[in-house]
């Protein structure tokens, strides 16, 4: 399993670093989301600051719905899904491939957008021990929720409009987590974060263990 999830995220990452959709296209729209916040809330310097760790997880609640549909419209066209069927490699490895693809593309526009928040926000994430273990669990839970609701819509016509109505609502307990770990983590409060962490770790968990179940069963019907 974890073999064939090495291949599958190789390849994606590949694919991703030939094309640079990620680079040229993902990473300028959430950048830009976090200039049209400032420019919105700007005159209320206050509300900025307080809005800062929930306008951070907007934009990369926004770039993972794109990163996850660049990750299936790769696989769209020319019978490449078919094939994915009959390679007799094992879903689970498949799946975990996905969400490893996915879940690198989102930690660097993170990295990027954090960069962005301080230089745009004058942000401070001084609680850095909460802010990298929160980045990591909310970009697990949300590369495993969007590789299972992705796959789910990548067979429809209408995938490009169905899969924010399908994944926005699910992701939502993530918006939440995190945020709160992150406006801990920014006021220096470590002790009211962990326990936010622990919400998006067994988010995390438990999108994982349902895709390792039922991705095969959805790859299938898709």
């Amino acid at each position: 399993m974890f073999r064939d999830a090495a291949l599958i995220a190789g390849k994606d990452l590949r694919l991703e670093a030939r094309a640079r959709v990620a680079l040229n296209q993902v990473a300028p729209f959430a950048l830009l989301v976090l200039v049209l916040f400032a420019f919105a809330l700007d005159p209320d310097r206050g509300v900025l600051d307080r809005a800062t760790p929930g306008l951070y997880w907007v934009a990369v609640l926004f770039a993972s719905l794109l990163a996850v549909q660049r990750a299936f419209a790769v696989e769209s066209a020319d019978g490449v899904r078919d094939g994915l069927r009959l390679s007799g490699l094992d879903p689970a490895g498949i799946f975990l491939g996905k969400v490893l693809a996915v879940s690198v593309q989102l930690l660097v526009l993170e990295v990027l957008l954090l960069v962005g928040v301080v230089v745009l926000y004058d942000a401070d994430p001084g609680g850095l021990a909460l802010v990298v273990p929160t980045c990591l669990a909310a970009t697990l839970g949300l590369a495993a929720a969007g590789t299972l609701y992705g796959v789910l819509a990548a067979g429809l016509r209408v995938r490009e409009t169905i899969l924010p109505l399908l994944l926005l609502p699910v992701v939502a307990p993530v918006l939440i987590a995190a945020t709160q770990a992150f406006e801990a983590g920014f006021d220096d409060r470590l002790g009211e974060g962990w326990r936010w962490l622990g919400l998006l770790a067994l988010f995390a968990a438990a999108y994982l263990g349902l895709g390792l179940l039922v991705f095969d069963t959805l790859l299938e019907d898709g």
